[in-house]
């Protein structure tokens, strides 16, 4: 399940700054390895020494919609007589789309300094689902485990391991996936003790919200600036290619220019892009299929005995004997097709 494309101004908000503060929540052999994984900050000082203290939390993502990289999900919380004081009237806490990039760094560097008053009161966490996973989850056979459950299981996941640290949780507030009050009522179930909003735009409504949303985006754009490193280093021809994502592959959505002509020129015609990349989204499913990506026809179970590597190439994905030739010689020297 795919978003809508965003508008231009979008995009521009949603490519990574040239400048990335790379917070505590990326974690770089997941990050590079495509693996998944969530990050917890330390509770904060305020919350460990009064364990009572009734708090407020907030849920946002980023990453949705990109093709490329990771969707991070992340919860932010604080004792409630401070939820508008400390968030909205003194730092200016929105929506991170609205939010300059150096606006959101900003308030995250701050965030990570022990001694500001956001560090001492506030804590935070992110479940960052890599985009291997999320297609993996996607593309099961049966039972495809779709990108809105995804999402919901990553905010409950997020919301139990807060719970778990002796937070007292009194409000919930959360950015909607799908219908606000199903979504809501399922939460609620889960969480009866607590009192849980689930609303369109809550991360323009409630500063808590607005703070997950800057918390998952910058985690996401350092995540996407790793990834994008990672690939540097594994290309053939690394110096002809920008030095940073933003220059690179952009904001990761299929409708920014920088990401589908990156993706149309760093095709591999048998196994795609890296773990970087959503098999899942219609976007590289077309370009495989359309621009050159090699066909593979899998055999029914049982009649795979006698077949070849070469076999399971179609030759309609072109040039039959050709593409077989270039497969036997993959590693640099003619070889028997017996080897196969």
């Amino acid at each position: 399940m795919e978003t809508p494309p965003p508008d231009s101004q979008t995009i521009s908000q949603e490519t990574p700054p040239v400048q990335v503060f790379t917070p505590p929540s990326v974690h770089l052999p997941d990050v590079v390895n495509g693996q998944s994984y969530c990050h917890y900050s330390p509770l904060p000082n305020a919350i460990a020494q009064d364990p009572s203290a009734e708090c407020v939390l907030g849920v946002d993502e980023a990453g949705r919609g990109p093709v490329l990289g990771p969707m991070v999900y992340a919860v932010f919380y604080l004792p409630l007589p401070l939820h508008r004081s400390l968030l909205a009237e003194k730092h200016r806490f929105d929506d991170s789309k609205v939010l300059t990039p150096t606006v959101r760094t900003n308030l995250m560097e701050k965030l990570c300094t022990p001694s500001t008053d956001l560090h001492q009161n506030c804590g935070w966490a992110t479940n960052a689902l890599s985009a291997q996973d999320i297609s993996a989850g996607m593309l099961k056979p049966v039972g495809s485990y779709n990108l809105n459950a995804q999402a919901v299981d990553a905010t409950i996941e997020l919301i139990k391991g807060v719970f778990a640290m002796g937070v007292n949780v009194k409000e919930i507030y959360v950015d909607t996936v799908g219908p606000p009050q199903t979504y809501q009522n399922h939460l609620s179930r889960i969480f009866p003790t607590t009192a849980i909003t689930v609303a369109k735009k809550a991360d323009s409504l409630y500063p808590c919200v607005s703070a997950a949303s800057v918390c998952a985006k910058v985690t996401r754009d350092a995540a996407l600036e790793a990834c994008y490193h990672a690939h540097l280093s594994a290309s053939s021809s690394p110096i002809d290619e920008p030095a940073v994502a933003a220059e690179g592959w952009g904001s990761g959505y299929p409708s920014d220019a920088r990401c589908s002509t990156w993706l149309k020129k760093n095709m591999d015609p048998v196994f795609g892009w890296g773990n970087s990349c959503r098999f899942s989204w219609s976007t590289v499913k077309d370009m495989l299929d359309t621009k050159g990506g090699v066909r593979v026809d899998w055999p029914v179970e049982g009649d795979e005995d006698d077949l070849r590597v070469t076999d399971y190439f179609s030759a309609a994905s072109g040039g039959g004997d050709k593409q077989a030739d270039e497969i036997a010689n993959w590693f640099g020297t003619p070889m028997a097709e017996d080897i196969f």
